[in-house]
């Protein structure tokens, strides 16, 4: 993305928002373009609110005065302008959310790549976690295959997230006792060890989980994927975005692969090539091809 060189001025006398008042038109369009060229994140009216908070936790952070002393700041500071975008982003995640996908993995997704590779074809599954957050969702994978693969077969799980934050608490893999909710109790005890406050994940699961910093508006690079998870990530991002990001899934993926995404998301009247699959678990959609 290309910037400007100086930052547009705000409406009102002086050229500048101060954080004692709202957030003015000008820059709303200005911080709302910016962040949606950079990570297909949207704003509207609605949610205008929650910008303007997270930009005046900057601005005190920083110790500026003005949102144009902020957007001059991160016109050259490439970190500030990641944690920017980290703090607009929504981490709402729990292991095991939406059993049903996990239930779909277990009784038809695993299955079907077994039966299709055979006895004598590639004996690792790929599976990436879009928009990981803390890392429930990627241990949840890999924890079920842990549990569920046959003797011989192996995988590996990429975790990515725009949240530096976010994804340094996945790598820790430490989990308050009130996070680890909904994991069944043979999988604290063979998955987990206790620790005063909460639950560790143990090094030989950790270890089977690489956790990357990943922004979806750019190609992640990988290729080969069996599944790709990317769920109540898609509602952040207008049309153009959602569409270009489910294209460079499909790019990432390998032929007769499963793409996931949240239940409230739907790739129905977007123009992709992905099918979509009903099974008796959940539903998911599908690159036949």
């Amino acid at each position: 993305m290309l910037f400007r060189s100086t930052p547009v001025q705000a409406a009102g006398k002086g050229g500048s928002s101060r954080m004692a008042g709202f957030l003015s038109d000008a820059d709303f369009e200005l911080y709302r373009k910016l962040i949606y060229d950079e990570s297909g994140i949207t704003f509207s009216a609605t949610n205008r609110s929650i910008l303007e908070s997270r930009l005046k936790e900057r601005l005190r952070e920083k110790k500026l005065d003005s949102l144009n002393q902020y957007y001059s700041l991160i016109v050259k500071d490439r970190e500030e302008l990641k944690t920017l975008l980290d703090s607009v982003t929504t981490n709402l995640t729990r292991f095991f959310r939406n059993q049903a996908h996990f239930d779909a993995i277990e009784k038809f997704v695993v299955p079907e790549i077994i039966k299709r590779r055979g006895a004598s074809g590639d004996r690792k599954i790929r599976f990436w976690s879009a928009g990981c957050s803390t890392g429930e969702e990627p241990y949840t994978i890999a924890m079920l295959l842990k549990d569920i693969l046959p003797v011989g077969w192996g995988f590996e799980v990429v975790a990515s997230d725009i949240s530096l934050k976010c994804l340094m608490v996945g790598k820790e893999g430490f989990y308050a006792d009130g996070r680890i909710q909904g994991v069944p109790d043979s999988y604290l005890a063979r998955f987990f060890d206790k620790k005063p406050g909460g639950f560790q994940i143990k090094d030989d699961i950790k270890k089977l989980v690489r956790f990357d910093y990943h922004n979806l508006k750019n190609d992640s690079g990988l290729r080969n994927l069996d599944v790709v998870f990317c769920r109540n990530v898609l509602i952040y991002f207008d049309e153009a975005a959602q569409k270009a990001t489910v294209e460079r899934f499909w790019d990432a993926m390998a032929p007769k692969s499963y793409l996931f995404i949240g239940h409230s998301e739907s790739l129905f009247g977007m123009n992709t090539r992905f099918e979509f699959a009903k099974t008796d678990w959940a539903t998911f959609y599908r690159k036949n091809v």
